[in-house]
């Protein structure tokens, strides 16, 4: 008698994978000092691989070549890193002629809107004080949390260019590996596989890094044309929080329009901000992302936003930037491999078109009449 083949069920496949995912994250977040670093390093190893072909097609040594990639990228960091430094510190200088100018717009709001809505403005006052307190003391007790973890950041920043070094190193050894791990049967089709997804993830990390400069640009140019201070700090602020989707749009816009009402005479210059911001991000969203970030790794803005959110409850602000690339990373491998096409596309924004079905009693009725 042939033995019955044994069939998993449905509740059990959906249990194990919810046990699956809530030990991924569980270990991500544990993981968390250890895998930030070697994320970024597995992202920025990606984006200097051309970089490291060119001079070693140009007869140089490949260790030299990795060096000499790696120092050049850290220096374009220093220089970047040095220019929102300098502007940051006068900003610093400014910040509490800023806060004094922006209390009295505060206080000035507040006479209108009690007059306007009949309410008391001592109320109010009391009400703003309060959530002020709240919030400094939740502020003063993550702050000696901060600083514990400040030590361990550090050194993992230290080990992020080791990592750099070791992954671009190791390139052969890693994809050869990754090869290995299927069948031979399916070796030439792993091997397309491999390289079309890094490919695709070098031009779509390449296209993010133009897409940074141009907003940078654009953000800076428009800033400095209307005379707000502190132009290039809040350009290169909003191009780096214009990676983050919808959620870094709206914070990019808002802060330079609070430092245009805070530091001008005219509430206007805030609303020339909102108007030219608004049409720097629809060029972003209907050119740029499309034509140089690449089409093929758009994220719908239901899954963008979610996997935002849970990049910040995992790893903080660096999960809200890694989110983006990530989720496009993954997003390409379902993309580029046949049983998870499915999930690829429910990551996409490709809308399928709305199919007019009819009922079948209708379809029944139609016929009846025909005979």
């Amino acid at each position: 008698m042939a033995e019955k083949e044994f069939k998993i069920p449905q509740f059990a496949k959906v249990s194990i994978f919810l046990v699956g995912l809530f030990a991924l994250f569980t270990i991500l977040y544990i993981g968390r000092n250890i895998i930030v670093p070697l994320v970024f390093a597995i992202i920025v190893s990606i984006l200097l691989h051309p970089v490291v072909n060119f001079f070693v097609r140009k007869k140089i040594n490949r260790v030299i070549a990795i060096m000499i990639t790696i120092v050049l990228a850290f220096l374009c960091i220093i220089a970047l890193g040095g220019l929102i430094f300098s502007q940051a510190s006068r900003f610093s200088e400014s910040w509490p002629a800023l806060v004094n100018k922006f209390t009295l717009l505060i206080n000035h709001s507040i006479t209108w809107a009690s007059g306007y809505f009949d309410i008391n403005a001592q109320q109010i006052h009391e009400w703003i004080t309060k959530t002020k307190g709240e919030l400094i003391n939740s502020i003063s007790a993550s702050l000696g949390k901060t600083l514990v973890s400040v030590g361990s950041t550090l050194v993992a920043l230290f080990l992020i260019p080791v990592y750099i070094f070791m992954i671009l190193f190791y390139q052969p050894l890693l994809l050869d590996f990754i090869r290995k791990l299927f069948a031979k049967n399916d070796q030439s089709q792993v091997h397309e596989i491999v390289t079309l997804t890094k490919t695709v993830i070098q031009r779509y990390l390449i296209g993010l890094v133009i897409e940074f400069v141009i907003i940078a640009t654009l953000y800076t140019a428009t800033l400095l044309i209307l005379g707000i201070d502190y132009a290039i700090l809040i350009g290169i602020i909003g191009a780096l929080l214009n990676v983050i989707p919808y959620v870094g749009g709206f914070v990019g816009i808002a802060l330079p329009m609070m430092v245009a009402l805070a530091t001008k005479d005219s509430a206007w210059y805030s609303v020339y901000v909102l108007v030219i911001f608004y049409f720097i991000q629809a060029f972003d969203n209907h050119f740029i992302i499309p034509k140089i970030v690449a089409s093929k790794v758009k994220i719908n803005a239901l899954f963008a936003i979610i996997i935002v959110l849970v990049g910040n409850a995992l790893w903080g602000i660096s999960g809200m930037f890694l989110a983006i690339p990530l989720l496009a990373i993954v997003k390409l491998i379902f993309d580029h491999i046949e049983p998870l096409k499915p999930w690829g596309f429910l990551l996409g924004d490709t809308m399928p078109a709305l199919l007019k079905i009819i009922p079948d009693r209708l379809k029944r009725k139609t016929k009846k009449t025909v005979v």
